[in-house]
This record gives structure tokens, C-alpha cells and sequence, in this order.
């Protein structure tokens, strides 16, 4: 670094807020604006896979980011292109002819976006001490969650009230760009330049990631990561119009439970997630949230199919889910070292954005296929009442009962998450005696 200073962790938020609000855009804004378009669940469902689908190849071009341009450089460039890539989103129509087009754009937009998050991981690497890994985890996650939900909400409330598509992608560029002026508080991070060029230096990169891999931390770290743990796939699911129907719910409560509350809710179970891995090993607070996760997806299934209930258990998935992102921050973090950043924390994202991927498309197409035979609860809309047990229980009964419609994707993502777990306490049994697994 070309000076001494670390910033403090808010500035991570706000250089993050452009990674986490392009995918907001896709998963919340323009997936609610799909079934007003015509597509069916299964084809917004692509709109969510199209842009996690580089999320999982991103380690491939990671190195390109350690070993070239400086990390300050690349965010400018990757900040840029996400803008453009979030106003032809918007300006593209949407209908069965273009969607496509919009696939296109928003997989380039995301290879782009990754770019983003790669240039702060390779400074957090470098600027992160041991005893800070629990707090520069929260505030990471919190600008990449929060931005997510800000992304989400924005751009849902800007597509319904302005007269053009394009005026709200040009508002959400503007935003990103703005972002940028944070960088004036970031130290000069150089490149992992070695002698002998750009492709040595790539060779080294990937030396400096086997290396880690090679150790206890870095393989049960991966492994934790290739688990479907706290992934928060079925919010995508929930935030569909037909799926949220089910509870009564319209676009103004999935603007409240995927928007800018669940946001706050995200970011606060961030900060919960530091406090939490400064305590326990991140390992562990990440299969437990993970399970967590799971109880909380069969609550949702088995309560009454009110209003009511979709906000309440919403908002509580959303508060787990940031403890989980926190806590796999902190998992990298203390697996990853400080050399090669930005390929280690991209190895481990790409990781952990494969079982995001392909869960949310499974449970798009589970809730797809289950809709067309489940029959959706009539008088959804109305509360419960405080205190009225007997209509919670009648509401409860008639739940369990029902067809499995809408609640198929809650109780699929539960089974993955439960089987996960159980999967890596059983390797981290076999592998604990093991003396060749000792290296720390």
C-alpha cells in the first residue's frame, strides 16, 4: 500500500452498494414486473439464474484482477459498466420476444458487476487484521445485502411510477456511479505483480489458492461453501406475484418484505453475524444459521396463509439471511490469508453462488409445478387476530392440510438445507482425527 491508513469498514458498504443493487434489480424489480409482462414463474426464475450464473465461473477470471490493473482501477471500469448494464436492462422491454435479450444483457451485466466485489475483496484482504474480521464482515455484507434490497426496492418503485422504463435504469446508473467517490478513502492497494509479467503472476495466483486449499481451514471452508446454507434462494421465489398471492400479499408488501425494511432487517442481522463469529468459530455460525434458515422456511409453510404472515416470516428470513452472509464473509476471511484476494474470495464466492443458482431455479420450477394443482387459500388478505389462538390453530391446521402450492419451494429449501448440514458435520467428524487434515 502506498499509505498506512485503513478505512473503516463503512466505506466497504458503500463501494459494495453497486454489486449488491444490480442483482436487487434482477431478483426484486424486474421479476415482479415479469408476471405484468406475461412470463410465466419459471421464466423470471431464468431473470434470478441469468444473473448468478457467472457468479459461480468468477474465480476463472479473478486472477485477471490480482495480477493486472490496481484494484482502485478496476472498480472505476467494472462501476461503469454495471451502470450501462443496469440502464439497458431497463430500456429493453420485457415480453416472451425480448426476454432473450434481457438474458444476454443481464449475464454480461453480472460478469461485469462481479468485477465489482473482486476489486474491494482483493483491499479487505490486504487491510484486515484477525481481530477485525467479525465487524469488516458486517459492514461488507451490509452494503451487498443492504444494496440488494435497495436495488430491489428503487427499482421496483421507479419501473411502476415512471412514465418510461429507461428514466428508472438511468436513475439507478447515476446512483452506481456516485458510489465512487468513496474510493478517495481507500488506500493504494498495488497489484500482484511478480517478476516476469502479467502470466507469471497469474501462475502465482493460483499457487498462492491451491496452497490454501491444501489446508484443513481452506477445504472444510470450500466444502461449507458448496452446501445450499443460507442461501436466501427462496426469496426470489416469494417475491413472485402468484407465489405471494398466496398469502394475500400484492406489490406493495413484496416491496416492503424484499425492499428497503428487509434491507434494514439484512443489514442488521449482519451486524449480528460479526458479533457473532467474534465469538464462535465462522464455520460453525454458518451451518447453525443455515439450519436456522430451514426451521424458519417450514414455519412460513405451516402458518396460516395471511398478510400477516407473509410480512412476519419474511422479515425474519431476511434477518437470517444476513447473519448468514456475514458469517460466510467471516469464513473466507479467516481461511483466505491476505495475498490474492481477490481470486481466494472470488474461488469461495463462486463457490457458494452455485448452490444460489441452481436452488433458485429448482424451486422456481418445484413452485411452478405446484401451483398448477394446489388450490390457494380464499380470504388470504386478512390478519389474524392478537392473541386468537383458535383461529391460528384452524389457520395452522388448514395449512398442513392444503395441497403444497406455493409452500412447495419453503419446505424443498428446508430439506436441502437440513441434509447440508448433516453433510458437514459428518465430514468434520471424519476428518477431526485425521493427522494429515492438522495443517492450520
Amino acid at each position: 500500500m502506498s499509505a498506512p491508513r485503513i478505512p473503516h469498514p463503512i466505506i466497504f458498504s458503500l463501494l459494495y452498494l453497486p454489486f449488491g443493487a444490480l442483482s436487487g434489480f434482477v431478483s426484486v424489480a424486474l421479476t415482479f414486473m415479469g408476471k405484468e409482462s406475461g412470463l410465466s414463474i419459471s421464466d423470471t426464475s431464468l431473470l434470478i439464474g441469468a444473473n448468478l450464473l457467472t457468479g459461480w465461473m468468477k474465480w476463472v477470471w479473478a486472477p485477471m484482477v490480482d495480477a493486472t490493473l490496481s484494484p482502485k482501477k478496476w472498480y472505476l471500469f467494472a462501476t461503469t459498466c454495471s451502470a450501462i448494464g443496469v440502464f439497458t436492462m431497463a430500456a429493453v422491454p420485457m415480453n416472451n420476444e425480448t426476454l432473450p435479450i434481457l438474458l444476454v444483457v443481464i449475464t454480461a451485466a453480472s460478469l461485469i458487476n462481479s468485477i465489482v466485489g473482486m476489486s474491494i475483496e482483493a483491499i479487505m484482504a490486504v487491510t484486515t487484521t484477525e481481530t477485525e474480521r467479525g465487524r469488516v464482515s458486517a459492514w461488507f455484507q451490509a452494503g451487498n445485502l443492504g444494496g440488494s434490497a435497495f436495488g430491489g426496492a428503487l427499482g421496483l418503485i421507479l419501473l411502476q411510477e415512471l412514465p418510461s422504463p429507461w428514466m428508472a435504469g438511468a436513475i439507478m446508473a447515476g446512483t452506481f456511479l456516485a458510489c465512487c467517490t468513496a474510493l478517495r478513502w481507500v488506500p493504494d492497494v498495488r497489484a500482484h505483480v511478480a517478476v516476469g509479467g502479467v502470466l507469471r503472476s497469474t501462475f502465482n495466483v493460483f499457487g498462492e489458492l491451491w496452497a490454501m486449499l491444501k489446508t484443513r481451514p481452506g477445504m472444510l471452508s470450500a466444502l461449507l461453501c458448496t452446501l445450499p446454507l443460507g442461501t436466501g434462494a427462496v426469496q426470489g421465489v416469494l417475491g413472485q406475484d402468484a407465489i405471494a398471492g398466496y398469502w394475500g400479499a400484492g406489490a406493495r408488501e413484496v416491496a416492503l418484505v424484499q425492499g428497503l425494511l428487509a434491507g434494514a432487517l439484512m443489514t442488521a442481522g449482519c451486524f449480528v453475524g460479526g458479533w457473532l463469529c467474534d465469538r464462535l468459530h465462522p464455520r460453525t455460525a454458518y451451518a447453525a444459521i443455515g439450519l436456522a434458515l430451514a426451521f424458519v422456511a417450514v414455519g412460513m409453510g405451516v402458518s396460516p396463509a395471511t398478510i400477516t404472515m407473509y410480512v412476519g416470516w419474511n422479515m425474519l428470513y431476511s434477518f437470517g439471511v444476513g447473519i448468514a452472509y456475514a458469517a460466510f464473509t467471516a469464513v473466507v476471511l479467516s481461511a483466505m490469508g491476505t495475498g490474492a484476494g481477490a481470486t481466494k474470495y472470488s474461488f469461495f464466492a463462486s463457490l457458494s453462488n452455485f448452490p444460489i443458482w441452481w436452488l433458485g431455479l429448482l424451486l422456481g420450477r418445484v413452485a411452478d409445478s405446484a401451483l398448477g394443482t394446489a388450490v390457494l387459500p380464499k380470504g388470504g388478505g386478512e390478519a389474524v387476530p392478537a392473541g386468537a389462538f383458535d383461529v391460528w390453530l384452524a389457520g395452522f391446521m388448514a395449512a398442513i392440510s392444503a395441497p403444497l402450492g406455493a409452500t412447495s419451494a419453503l419446505y424443498c429449501e428446508a430439506v436441502f438445507g437440513v441434509i447440508a448440514v448433516g453433510v458437514f458435520v459428518v465430514v468434520v467428524k471424519l476428518l477431526g482425527g485425521s493427522r494429515s487434515w492438522a495443517v492450520r
